[in-house]
């Protein structure tokens, strides 16, 4: 699969993500310890550059891959969008996790077309909505979370690459 913002590959991307998670931690630790309003500023700044490059539709990994958190506000949500009772929903997609709470019960996304749609896009689930959280204030407070991301999203990857180069 290839990054829609370069040549690089999302397998290139985890095995540079795998190789520099150490460091990268460390890198995530010194950013916390930044000013927050500096640190979502460049977070912000640098999200608006890599996105107006990044096709997310050529990738899809986060809907590949990860299985987010759905809340009772967003199977009430996707429930009436698919016309279905809200039982019938939990019961048909979704498993409790060892966190309890509700997640996909396999992966990829039941409602990602194989075109990289979303089926349910005006209806999906809040963490989609806001996924890879590169945006949000107080980036200092997901700094786990980014993370986490850095080998599953070519955005999030090229943004903290961005952030190195700022804040090292």
């Amino acid at each position: 699969m290839k990054n829609p913002a370069g040549s690089i590959t999302l397998e290139q991307i985890r095995q540079n993500a795998a190789r520099e998670k150490a460091e990268n931690k460390r890198f995530m630790a010194k950013l916390s310890k930044q000013d927050s309003r500096k640190l979502d500023e460049a977070f912000h700044s640098f999200h608006g550059e890599v996105f107006a490059q990044v096709d997310c539709l050529e990738c899809a990994n986060c809907c590949l891959t990860l299985g987010p958190r759905i809340t009772d506000r967003d199977i009430q949500k996707i429930a009436k969008a698919l016309k279905v009772k809200p039982s019938q929903l939990v019961s048909d997609y979704l498993r409790v996790d060892e966190d309890g709470d509700y997640v996909f019960k396999s992966m990829p996304c039941p409602f990602l077309d194989s075109d990289n749609y979303c089926r349910i896009y005006n209806d999906r689930p809040v963490a989609c909505r806001e996924y890879p959280h590169t945006d949000r204030p107080r980036m200092y407070q997901v700094l786990d979370i980014t993370l986490n991301n850095i080998p599953v999203c070519p955005a999030v990857y090229l943004i903290v690459g961005k952030l190195k180069l700022l804040f090292d």
